[in-house]
């Protein structure tokens, strides 16, 4: 019995798990972007330019984004922004091994694009993270959903199971641009 009970627990959570990790963030209308990304846009062409990628299946897929998070969050000492830059919000490329919340993601984005993952599967997102405070995360879509790459943590989750509020992510298809994004948790305190 017990046996039974542990097969059909682990059939119910896979199940589930299928289910949420099977789903894309919504997004509405068009948002400006956040501040700072229209230099980082202009000084990484990879950024909000199409890059020509390999075909990959999703195991594969899925294999690349839990190595390149782990490794960008090893290799990089978190840090803001304004000790190195003077300025609050730059999105940079980690500098000296240092970095804020979009630091890591750029990174993360530009070694799985040199990697082979297609950049129209890649976007940036802001979403209310720890703390009540805005934070920035990688999104990667896949056959299977949308995956978060996320510096606080080494583990590549659906985007439904981290707990984030969703408030905007840029643009998959048109990358200079931003939309609506508005899931998760408190999504209804500013709709």
């Amino acid at each position: 019995m017990a046996r039974l009970f542990s097969l059909a627990a682990i059939s119910f959570f896979f199940l589930a798990f299928q289910a949420v990790a099977g789903s894309s963030l919504p997004v509405t209308r068009s948002i400006g972007a956040p501040v700072g990304f229209g230099a980082a846009c202009a000084k990484y062409k990879w950024l909000c330019g199409r890059m020509a990628a390999q075909q990959r299946n999703d195991g594969a897929g899925i294999g690349l984004l839990q190595k390149i998070n782990r490794a960008v969050n090893l290799r990089i000492i978190p840090a803001e922004d304004r000790p190195s830059s003077g300025n609050r919000d730059v999105w940079s490329l980690p500098v000296a091994g240092r970095g804020d919340c979009e630091d890591y993601a750029l990174q993360k984005m530009k070694d799985l694009i040199e990697a082979g993952f297609p950049s129209n599967r890649l976007a940036l997102s802001v979403v209310i993270g720890p703390h009540d405070q805005n934070h920035v995360v990688l999104i990667a879509r896949t056959d299977g959903g949308d995956f978060v790459l996320d510096n606080l943590t080494s583990a590549v989750r659906p985007w439904r199971m981290t707990g984030y509020t969703f408030l905007a992510t840029q643009d998959f298809q048109s990358r200079t641009g931003w939309r609506v994004t508005l899931a998760g948790p408190r999504a209804g305190e500013f709709s």
